[in-house]
């Protein structure tokens, strides 16, 4: 009988593979030819064979999901998430550590907090109040290091109080709670620990559905869209933004409802995008960019930052998804310099993000890189979990050979010193 072939990378370790590579180990497991996942997923056979051989990055989330569905496998088998660390990065390895007491938090919600009574003693709302602005600002700034060490104390106490205060206090004890679970599926999110996110997704749209108060209702509504649309369930996505969109109008209008408003079509815009119909996409992106122009600034309302500079930073990220280098280029040459240095660092170092995926499209890796590094440098650990930041760089670095990249990609994981 004739030996089977070796499994293609199966000497690489997972976190030095490109997705590309990752995508082949899947379909050597699944018997496959690359001529089979070429006619599964509707890309051509050049197209497979560059991905998997390294020279074409795979980042665009739309084209993963593509090839997710033809596999029946999760995304994150493909991009490798969760990442571990580098052994000499000790924040990241910090933030990594605290997702235990985290998960632990949110799979207490819903039970009897069962407080002692020096728990009992210690609930002071206002108190809680500044906590949550704190982990808030944490959040805004992408500190995950410092939201690891707030969040479960703080998650603790917050269960307890819907369970002890007064009546009177009890929505606004949901409100603060929804806040905190919304900071911890941040963070999850931004760790690649998907399952967890999802977790404090549903414990957000609980929380905010017994805050009474429908317009904070529909922003749980908002996560809660953005975790079928990261499966690529785009339908299901589209019908609870439509449902959102469609209660949004019966509500008053108010600064809050109109911020509300335009985050949905933002998210919208999103979803068609990685739908594959940029048309539509635009289209959302137009009325939320009418939207932030009525409120005449930027807000932050439900911690969403939705107002014109957000939309000029959305303009970039679709061209993006759809793997328009040039136009994101174009687009991002003019909303760049008009970025306020005192925005939240999450959303620059997002936009730098995109900026360097552009760069890297149109075969710019220089340019890709600065963005890169202007990113790490507003949000360190985040942006070195990006999934797309570690498939752009592993491509790169299997192309070509420069010091400051190399320093990046030790720093990301991707390389032994």
């Amino acid at each position: 009988m004739p030996r089977r072939a070796r499994m293609p990378y199966s000497n690489v370790p997972t976190s030095l593979l490109t997705n590309g590579q990752r995508l082949a180990r899947i379909r050597d497991r699944r018997r496959w030819t690359q001529t089979r996942l070429s006619t599964e997923s509707g890309y051509s056979l050049s197209a497979v064979k560059k991905f998997e051989h390294g020279r074409r990055s795979l980042d665009r989330a739309d084209v993963i999901l593509r090839f997710a569905r033809a596999l029946d496998c999760h995304p994150t088998e493909i991009t490798g998430q969760p990442y571990s660390p580098p052994d000499g990065d000790l924040d990241g390895h910090s933030a990594v550590l605290s997702i235990a007491a985290i998960r632990r938090a949110l799979l207490r919600h819903g039970r009897p907090s069962r407080p002692s009574e020096q728990e009992i003693a210690g609930i002071d709302m206002e108190g809680l109040r500044a906590r949550v602005a704190e982990a808030n600002g944490y959040r805004q700034k992408s500190a995950l290091v410092s939201s690891g060490k707030v969040l479960p104390a703080l998650l603790r106490d917050l269960q307890v109080a819907v369970d002890v205060v007064p009546e009177a206090d009890r929505r606004q004890a949901h409100d603060l709670l929804a806040s905190a679970y919304e900071c911890a599926m941040q963070m999850l999110y931004k760790l690649g620990r998907g399952a967890d996110a999802t977790l404090a997704t549903e414990r957000v749209v609980w929380s905010t559905t017994e805050t009474g108060d429908p317009l904070r209702a529909l922003s749980g509504h908002w996560y809660e869209s953005g975790e079928f649309l990261a499966i690529g369930e785009h339908e299901e996505a589209g019908a609870i933004i439509d449902g959102a969109l469609t209660e949004l109008d019966r509500c008053a209008t108010s600064p809050e409802q109109v911020s509300l408003k335009g985050a949905f079509h933002l998210k919208a815009s999103l979803n068609h995008a990685r739908a594959s119909e940029p048309k539509s996409a635009e289209k959302h992106l137009a009325l939320a960019g009418k939207l932030a122009e009525t409120l005449g600034g930027d807000r932050n309302d439900f911690q969403l930052q939705f107002g014109p500079t957000n939309v000029a930073i959305w303009s970039v990220s679709l061209p993006v998804e759809v793997g328009q280098g040039r136009e994101a280029v174009r687009r991002a040459a003019q909303v760049t310099p008009r970025l306020p240095a005192d925005y939240a660092r999450e959303r620059r170092s997002h936009h730098f993000i995109d900026v360097g995926r552009a760069h890297h499209y149109n075969g710019r890796n220089d340019e890709a890189l600065e963005s890169f590094l202007h990113a790490e440098r507003l949000a360190p650990q985040a942006t070195r979990m990006h999934p797309a930041v570690h498939e752009t760089m592993n491509v790169i670095l299997n192309s070509r050979r420069r010091t400051d990249a190399y320093e990046f990609a030790l720093r990301l994981g991707l390389r032994r010193p």
